[in-house]
């Protein structure tokens, strides 16, 4: 066995969230590998398809989500149970929409970034052990032919999906249960048309979920209680087909199936985020139904939130302490994703009149009451969370700073370095040193305000006003 040093962070795991926590590291110098145990290829078959405003918004301030745009199609707004409809044009978000774009087409966008940004990529290596002490992080590595090495590292992150190898390491359990078994899916191409927006629906023992790619395929998924098989039954267009009939009332010519498979769908959560020096992200953290498209986008944002809370620790910029934050962060909107995904497919499986009943009165009150469905589609869409903040702080802090103008541009334009943006009324004049971790722009109108944005779009502090001495007291504290 080869024992040897090798860089800061490992990353285990090719897909999103890895892929973009490693070009965030790699982009703000930490030199990083990311770890994968499947070959060099980006898969063409995925279940995850909708990125929500939040994760445009952050892929945005990568300067990426124009790409993604292009290659995807919009929809604005998405129908439930045939009678609840959900606008999204009224977001307070420049991305008032929901993306349909194949996870492979982000994967892509993603892995060019990391290539660019200096990623080391180890494809064919698979994690079979792993040890942590005081200093790093030691993972047992066997590559391509079979050759075992260990690699080195200050601090390791497992993104490697649902059945992580770094959990397992590490010794966090993944409490939870399977929700439904047999759910289909299938890519088609459809004879007839239906309306270009997101369509769930549900009919006794059925219900089927219908959404358009930009590319003339849409994809389905459905459900029928009657059929509880293993997810190796082999699956034809036919029982598709009659799901959707079941479920939406027509199968709108459904032909030329490009892709089909059978899951079963669990929600499961790890109690914490985080080991010692290793961290869960995305999938490997937390797992739940497809209602509400929830998954690549919680994992991109668990990356987001942890990107660059290791780059300022690992290049000496915060302490330590600051990575406790992510499991205070994050944990909670996993709870909650869990429990609003949930929500939804327990009421799509509803049989019980009782339960028929509620579904009918959620509908009509979200349909007539608009602060109810505003809060509902800001949860949806992510822009609707916010972190904890310390007692006694300013209303602003800890809440998604939306994408501002300022007098050079535009909030998610500035955080494309990957800095923290501080937007005052006034002059600022200690940025100095920090040159290259802090960005200061001006409000484009007379808002008095000051605003410290994080790199992840939170505010990490704000003031009604701008005393030179509280800013720079802000500024030292949270960008060193």
């Amino acid at each position: 066995m080869n024992h040897r040093t090798t860089h800061p962070v490992i990353v285990v795991g090719s897909g999103p969230t890895g892929l973009l926590l490693a070009g965030d590291l790699a982009t703000a110098g930490v030199p990083v590998t990311l770890v994968e145990k499947r070959p060099h290829r980006i898969s063409n078959l995925s279940r995850a398809f909708v990125l929500h405003a939040r994760t445009l918004e952050q892929l945005d301030a990568r300067d990426l989500a124009d790409d993604l745009e292009a290659a995807g199609r919009r929809l604005d707004r998405l129908r439930l149970f045939g009678r609840l409809t959900v606008e999204l044009g009224s977001l307070p978000s420049r991305f008032n929409h929901l993306l349909v774009i194949p996870q492979y087409e982000v994967e892509k966008v993603l892995e060019r970034r990391a290539v660019e940004a200096g990623v080391e990529f180890r494809y064919e290596t698979e994690v079979t052990g792993l040890a942590q002490d005081a200093e790093g992080v030691t993972v047992e590595v066997r590559g391509p032919g079979g050759a075992v090495e260990s690699l080195r590292a200050a601090y390791a992150v497992g993104a490697d999906g649902m059945r992580s190898a770094v959990r397992q390491a590490v010794g966090l359990p993944f409490p939870g249960r399977s929700v439904i078994r047999s759910v289909v899916l299938a890519d088609v191409r459809l004879a007839e048309e239906p309306e270009t927006l997101l369509t769930v629906n549900a009919v006794g023992d059925a219900f089927a979920f219908l959404a358009p790619f930009g590319d003339g395929y849409y994809r389905v998924i459905g459900w029928d209680r009657r059929r509880d098989v293993p997810d190796s039954e082999p699956l034809g267009l036919d029982e598709v087909k009659e799901i959707t009939r079941l479920a939406l009332g027509r199968d709108f010519g459904m032909h030329d199936a490009r892709w089909m498979s059978r899951f079963h769908s669990d929600e499961r959560q790890a109690p914490a985020y985080r080991a010692g020096r290793v961290f869960l992200a995305g999938d490997a953290a937390h797992v739940h139904t497809p209602a509400g498209g929830q998954g690549m986008n919680t994992g991109l944002q668990d990356a987001a939130n942890l990107g660059w809370k290791l780059a300022a620790v690992v290049n000496g910029h915060a302490a330590p302490e600051l990575l406790d934050s992510y499991q205070a962060e994050r944990h909670p909107v996993g709870r909650s994703v869990l429990r609003s995904s949930g929500g939804i497919v327990r009421l799509a499986m509803a049989r019980r009149p009782w339960t028929l009943a509620l579904r009918a009165a959620l509908t009509t009150f979200l349909n007539t009451v608009g602060p109810a469905r505003r809060r509902a589609a800001g949860q949806i869409t992510g822009i609707g969370y916010r972190y904890p903040a310390p007692r006694g702080s300013h209303s602003l802090t800890g809440t998604r700073v939306p994408d501002v103008a300022l007098s050079g541009g535009r909030l998610y334009e500035a955080l494309r370095g990957g800095r923290f943006v501080l937007i005052t009324p006034e002059t600022y004049e200690g940025q100095g040193a920090r040159k290259d971790r802090l960005a200061v722009e001006r409000w484009a109108g007379d808002r008095r305000t000051t605003v410290l944005v994080r790199p992840d779009g939170y505010a990490a502090w704000a003031t009604d006003g701008a005393d030179a001495t509280a800013i720079e007291s802000a500024v030292a504290a949270h960008v060193g």
